[in-house]
C-alpha cells in the first residue's frame, strides 16, 4: 500500500506540472522539429517498439538496457535455447493473420487474430501444457478514490520523480502527437496535450494509479485498429471498466505473444520510408539528419533521442541564421528591380554605389560576418564607394549586439567617406533602432521606403549619369 501511495503522489505531482506545462503554453518546443527530424524520430521509435516486443514473441524476458542491448541480449537467449517455440508459433501466426487482414478494411484483423490465439491457448490449455506466458485473470471491480498520504521523509524524492516524469511525459507525448498529427493531416494544440495529460495524471493518482504518459507502442495499435478520433480512448476506457466489473477472467488465457505480434504489425506501419526517398533526392543532408536521428533514438532511447533531436533542431536553425546568404544587387536588364549579381553577371552596377543584401536576421551570432561581408563589398567595387545600401528586406530582426555592430560600421565608413544607408526594412525593425538609439544616430534621412528610392536620390545627389532599364527602352 505505501507503493501504491507513493505512485499516486508521483502521478498527482506529475499532473500538476504537466497541466502548468500546457498553461505556460511550453507546448511551442515541438515546433523546433523539421519534417525529416520527425521521420526520422518515428523510425527510431518503430525500430526501437519493435525490438521490445521480440522477447515476448520468443517466450522469454530480458532486462531492458536500450535497444542495441536488448537485441544483443535477445540473439544471446535465442542461442542459448531460452525460445518457447509454442509460445513463438503463437505469435508468428498472430502476426501473419494481422498482416494478411490488413487490406480488408470491413474485417478487423487485430481483434480476429487476438480472439483466436486467445481460443487456441484456451482450448488446448498451453498456459499449463506447453509454458505459454498469458494475460491471465483481471482484478475485479473499479479502484476507488484514495487520497495518496505519504510521509515527509518520501516528499523530496516522489516531487523530484514527478517532475521528471512529467518532462518525460511532455517530450514523449508533443513529439509523438505532432508526429501523428503529421501523418493523419489534422492539427494537434501541444499545450491542450499537456492540459489533458495533467488532468489524467491527477485522475489516476487520486484513483490509486501510477503516473501516465502517451505510448510510442499503444498509440500505433490504436491507429492500425482503425483510430481516428479520442472518441476511441472513451469506448477504450469503458470496454475496461465493463470488463473489470463483469468479465474479469474474459481475457485469461490470452498469451502475451499475441499481444507482442499485435505492437509489432502497428510497429511496421510506422516506419516512413517513401517520403525519405524524396527528402534524399532534394536534400541529402537533411536526408542525414534523419537517419542521424533513428539512430539517436535507436542507440540513445527515445528520450535521449528527443532531446538529441531538439538540439539537433537548434542547430539547424543557428547555422542557417550564422552562416546565412548575401548578395551584391545590380540591375539585370529586362527584368524589374535589383539582382544578385553572381546569378546575373551582367547586371549593371551604378557607380560609387554599394547595394547590398542581408537574408538573415541580424543578431549576434552573424553580425561580425555582415560586417565582413559589408566591407568586402565594398573592396570588390569596381568604382570608389561613396554610398552603401542595405537592401534590409529579409531582415527581421536586429539584437543590441548587432546594433553596436551598426554603429561601429558607420564610424568605419564615415571615416572611409561612405555613407550607410538602408533600404526597405521593416518598421519593427526600426523600432528596434530607435530604442537602441541607433535610428537617431544614423539619421532619418538615411532610410529609404525602397531600393529604387535609395538608388533615385543617390543619382540626385552625386549628379552620376544613371539609367534604369526602363529609361533606357524609352
Amino acid at each position: 500500500m505505501r507503493a501504491v501511495a507513493l505512485a499516486g503522489a508521483m502521478a498527482v505531482v506529475s499532473g500538476l506540472a504537466c497541466i502548468l506545462f500546457g498553461l505556460l503554453r511550453l507546448g511551442f518546443v515541438t515546433e523546433l522539429l523539421s519534417k525529416p527530424i520527425r521521420y526520422g524520430y518515428m523510425n527510431g521509435i518503430a525500430l526501437t517498439v519493435l525490438i521490445s516486443q521480440l522477447p515476448k514473441l520468443f517466450g522469454f524476458s530480458i532486462d531492458g538496457g536500450g535497444p542495441l542491448r536488448d537485441l544483443w541480449a535477445i540473439g544471446v537467449a535465442i542461442g542459448e535455447g531460452r525460445s518457447n517455440w509454442t509460445t513463438f508459433l503463437l505469435g508468428a501466426g498472430t502476426l501473419v493473420i494481422i498482416l494478411l487482414l490488413k487490406g480488408h478494411k470491413r474485417i478487423p484483423g487485430i481483434l480476429v487474430a487476438v480472439i483466436a490465439a486467445t481460443l487456441v491457448v484456451g482450448a488446448l490449455d498451453l498456459g499449463e501444457n506447453a509454458g505459454v506466458a498469458v494475460l491471465g485473470a483481471l482484478p475485479q471491480g473499479l479502484p476507488a478514490f484514495a487520497i495518496p498520504w505519504i510521509t515527509w521523509g518520501d516528499l523530496d524524492t516522489v516531487v523530484i520523480g514527478g517532475l521528471a516524469v512529467a518532462l518525460v511525459s511532455f517530450a514523449d507525448t508533443s513529439v509523438l502527437s505532432r508526429v501523428y498529427a503529421l501523418r493523419t493531416r489534422t492539427h494537434v494544440d501541444p499545450n491542450q496535450e499537456m492540459v489533458g495529460l495533467g488532468a489524467a495524471n491527477l485522475a489516476a493518482g487520486f484513483f490509486q494509479g501510477f503516473p501516465i504518459s502517451s505510448s510510442s507502442s499503444r498509440t500505433p495499435v490504436a491507429e492500425a485498429a482503425g483510430a481516428r478520433t479520442q472518441l476511441t480512448g472513451v469506448v477504450g476506457a469503458l470496454a475496461v471498466a465493463l470488463m473489470l466489473l463483469l468479465a474479469p477472467d474474459l481475457l485469461r488465457n490470452l498469451p502475451t505473444s499475441a499481444l507482442a505480434a499485435v505492437v509489432i504489425a502497428a510497429a511496421l506501419g510506422l516506419f516512413e520510408f517513401a517520403d525519405l526517398r524524396r527528402i534524399w533526392r532534394i536534400q541529402r543532408w537533411e536526408f542525414w539528419l534523419s537517419v542521424g536521428c533513428t539512430a539517436g533514438v535507436a542507440v540513445l532511447g527515445v528520450i535521449p533521442g528527443i532531446g538529441l533531436a531538439i538540439l539537433v533542431a537548434v542547430i539547424e536553425f543557428l547555422w542557417d541564421g550564422w552562416r546565412p546568404h548575401f548578395a551584391v544587387l545590380g540591375r539585370a536588364e529586362g527584368i524589374k528591380g535589383y539582382h544578385d549579381i553572381k546569378r546575373y553577371p551582367d547586371a549593371r552596377r551604378i557607380p560609387g554605389l554599394v547595394l547590398f543584401r542581408w537574408d538573415a536576421p541580424l543578431f549576434f551570432a552573424n553580425a561580425e560576418l555582415f560586417r565582413e561581408r559589408v566591407l568586402d563589398a565594398i573592396d570588390e567595387s569596381p568604382t570608389p564607394v561613396r554610398w552603401l545600401v542595405v537592401a534590409a528586406e529579409p531582415v527581421t530582426s536586429v539584437d543590441v549586439t548587432a546594433a553596436d555592430v551598426l554603429a561601429e560600421l558607420d564610424q568605419t565608413l564615415q571615416a572611409a567617406g561612405i555613407e550607410l544607408c538602408f533600404a526597405e526594412m521593416k518598421d519593427p525593425v526600426k523600432d528596434k533602432l530607435k530604442r537602441f538609439g541607433l535610428f537617431a544616430h544614423l539619421g532619418e534621412e538615411t532610410f529609404f521606403p525602397t531600393l529604387g528610392v535609395a538608388v533615385s536620390a543617390y543619382v540626385a545627389a552625386h549628379e552620376v549619369e544613371w539609367k534604369d532599364w526602363e529609361e533606357r527602352q524609352a
